[in-house]
């Protein structure tokens, strides 16, 4: 059977690219502009001044001073280059506002990318149990190879090790462009992920696998990375943010961001109540959290036959059985129900439906590869001697696991059909068909070897990825056959 063609990153819908509330108000807008025309036409040289009513924003950009680089930064096909300098003293004052009492705290920064530099931007730390070590949790220098067998603290940590404040090359960090600089963007983004860990082949492969599933995921790319002098390989990745959310899907809606410590439980009707658990990522100059809270008071009060009957008056659940097929499929334990609450709710505002979008799949193809569609994805327990995450790390009541919505729909007999069919469906199109062998050895040819990241070491991990594919495929053919 000819190996099936990898496929690309997603790319952002050009649509989507025109601000959002433009496109909800075109028409109008374009019957101003015939007005104005008349008008401009009947009295010649007098002049006209229009005055809009209503939020200006509405015809203008988050982005006004978009940095164009010289390549795609998510092209594969070429070579990519980034490099912060940060001063010791803002270098030094991040780290110990972090490990004082967990604030991550925006510095400046010298970048460049691709040969561009961009002066006077801001970065900060970003995650959580990768930044344990810095407030005398998880030891740091720990082997960051991913692969199956038996639980491993680079398991525990997904593939990647803790940060070390010696070395900057282990902090994951947030890039903004536009923190020091309102507007300003660089190719359509104001802000971007740096990853932990090298290569961390397990999350770019999951993003691929989503991709080419046609779910919702998020653009990525692997570059030589220079962090005050140290050079090492990392993985980029697009954060999301108010151009992300206007590229998801054809119709318009809100995207709102989960924090790790809400919880997707009702807490009365006072929208300040949820200001801190959830953000509205896009027109949250005239947005609203309602979407969410009318949701959330629905669940809070819906008893099973309620919940069985109605579920899909206010959330799309065929998108939602293969958002939750997906994440046992790549044996993530940290999505929506993991103590990170790592996912995004997007609202439709064309079908009033909410839909569920995945984010930070670092733990993913790293657990178990042998477990079925109905079985628990956990997190791998910690190796013996291991300290405790610091006091406050996930909240004063620890990480919270689960999750009301995934786990009534997954313990609900209605829906139980519904959600075997996307399992098996994205099987044969993740595993079954080799697109999972197939995308990893496009991935990997993208991965630079640098000082950190040897030849040997790349061959090395790209064969126990290999090697955990052909463990989760074997498993699951053998469970659909018997």
């Amino acid at each position: 059977m000819a190996t099936p063609a990898a496929a690309p990153p997603p790319k952002r819908r050009l649509a989507h690219r025109v601000p959002i509330r433009l496109r909800q108000h075109w028409k109008l807008l374009t019957v101003l502009a015939a007005v104005a025309v008349g008008l401009s036409a009947a009295f010649g040289q007098t002049m006209i001044r229009p005055y809009i009513t209503g939020d200006i924003s509405v015809v203008t950009s988050a982005i006004t001073e978009d940095i164009a680089g010289t390549v795609d930064l998510f092209d594969t096909t070429v070579a990519h280059t980034v490099s912060i300098d940060i001063s010791p003293a803002e270098y030094a004052d991040m780290i110990s506002a972090y490990e004082k009492d967990g604030a991550k705290k925006w510095v400046n920064a010298d970048l460049v990318i691709d040969g561009t530099a961009i002066p006077d931007a801001a970065v900060r730390l970003k995650g959580n149990s990768t930044l344990m070590a810095l407030r005398g949790g998880f030891p740091p220098g720990k082997p960051d190879a991913p692969g199956p067998g038996a639980a491993s603290f680079s398991q525990f940590m997904g593939g990647v090790g803790a940060a070390d404040a010696d070395d900057p090359t282990s902090l994951p960090l947030l890039i903004s462009f536009d923190e020091n600089a309102d507007g300003r963007g660089y190719q359509g983004m104001t802000e971007l992920s740096v990853r932990p860990g090298t290569p961390v082949l397990n999350e770019a492969l999951a993003l691929s696998l989503t991709a080419a599933t046609g779910q919702p995921t998020q653009r990525y790319g692997y570059a030589t990375y220079t962090i005050n002098g140290q050079t090492t390989t990392r993985l980029l990745l697009e954060h999301p943010d108010e151009g992300y959310a206007q590229s998801l899907f054809d119709s318009d809606g809100y995207l709102y961001k989960a924090d790790a410590s809400s919880a997707l439980e009702f807490a009365g009707t006072d929208q300040s109540v949820y200001a801190e658990k959830f953000k509205q990522l896009n027109s949250s100059d005239n947005g609203t959290l309602a979407p969410v809270i009318n949701f959330l008071q629905w669940l809070d009060r819906a008893d099973t036959e309620e919940f069985d009957a109605h579920l899909a008056d206010w959330v799309d659940v065929d998108s939602f059985a293969r958002y939750v097929a997906t994440q046992n499929l790549l044996v993530n334990a940290d999505d929506m129900a993991g103590p990170g609450q790592n996912y995004y709710l997007w609202y439709d505002l064309k079908t009033r439906k909410l839909s569920v979008i995945s984010w930070d799949l670092n733990l993913a193809m790293t657990g178990e590869a042998t477990i079925g569609p109905d079985d628990a994805v956990r997190l791998p327990p910690p190796p013996s001697g291991m300290p405790a995450p610091p006091t406050g790390m996930f909240g004063s009541k620890g990480p919270k696991i689960g999750n009301p919505l995934r786990d009534r729909f997954l313990a609900s007999q209605r829906f139980t059909a519904l959600y075997h069919d996307a399992y098996w469906q994205l099987y044969d199109q993740m595993y079954a068909d080799g697109r999972a062998h197939a995308l990893l050895d496009e991935i990997a040819a993208t991965v630079p070897v640098t000082d950190g990241l040897s030849t040997a070491d790349l061959a090395e991990k790209v064969a126990s990825m290999h090697t955990w594919i052909d463990q989760r495929t074997a498993a699951l053919d053998e469970l659909r056959a018997g």
